[in-house]
């Protein structure tokens, strides 16, 4: 089913009953999705500062209040226990389940973190002409643990990483422009082209999501990620931390031309 024309509330609605459990990527075109970190409140804190010191991983678009699953901002009805394909809990630092619910995992003294997602550009990036090869090939990005350090908050400390998309030569330009003019969903490339120069030893086998072609005229462009937190977790090892499962977002209903400059 195309679900690129449908509006974000139907579809969270779809998500919430069980129906939609595939990656996200294309859905809602020209509606903004949202990466997950839900922790307990003795670290909140510490997060909170890691995302101001890392704006380009980690764009802040909604932080809940304390203990409570309801959005505020980001769209009607969203509960953040359910509103989402796939669910991931970490805990000592090992990812022990995913979950399509997380309704009985919830504490009142959770905190929910929603982040800028990089989905949001590329529906910027489609209507640029500018092909987007997970989409066509309809599997999930691919995302890199690099070897760039992010600046350390609290306990948090770690390397950031990547999602790639190869752009043909002739069009990286124009994906560095359309990107960059969207810095609340990651914005401009943190590199392009050698993924060794960034600690990548093959672009053929990512950490988190799908393996894509790359093209004889093209060349890997690498964006900063919003699963950067889920490396940063298996890093220091909170108790417990809640993310979303890579390339399964929330899909809110703020509008990507809201996210630009």
């Amino acid at each position: 089913m195309d679900y690129s024309e449908m509006h974000p509330y139907d579809v969270r609605k779809l998500i919430r009953d069980g129906k939609i459990t595939t990656p996200t990527a294309g859905m809602c075109a020209g509606y903004a999705q949202a990466n997950l970190v839900i922790l307990p409140k003795d670290i909140a804190y510490d997060f909170l500062l890691f995302t101001q010191r890392n704006p380009k991983s980690c764009p802040i678009l909604e932080v809940s209040d304390v203990g409570n699953k309801m959005l505020n901002f980001l769209g009607k009805d969203i509960d953040i226990t359910t509103d989402i394909p796939k669910y991931r809990v970490y805990e000592d630092g090992v990812l022990t389940g995913e979950y399509k619910d997380i309704g009985d995992l919830w504490r009142d003294d959770f905190v929910s973190f929603l982040i800028g997602c990089s989905f949001s550009f590329e529906s910027e990036m489609i209507e640029d002409n500018i092909e987007i090869r997970h989409i066509e090939e309809k599997c999930n990005v691919p995302m890199y643990i690099t070897n760039i350090k992010c600046t350390p908050a609290g306990i948090f400390n770690g390397n950031m990483v990547v999602s790639m998309r190869p752009i043909p030569y002739e069009k990286i330009v124009r994906s560095v422009l359309v990107s960059g003019a969207m810095p609340k969903v990651h914005g401009a490339p943190i590199h392009i082209g050698d993924p060794s120069i960034i600690g990548i030893k093959s672009i053929d086998k990512p950490d988190f999501g799908d393996s894509v072609n790359i093209k004889e005229n093209e060349v890997p462009v690498f964006w900063p990620c919003g699963v950067t937190p889920q490396a940063v977790v298996m890093n220091v090892k909170p108790k417990i931390v809640i993310t979303h499962s890579p390339g399964h977002m929330l899909i809110t209903d703020v509008k990507n031309i809201e996210l630009k400059y």
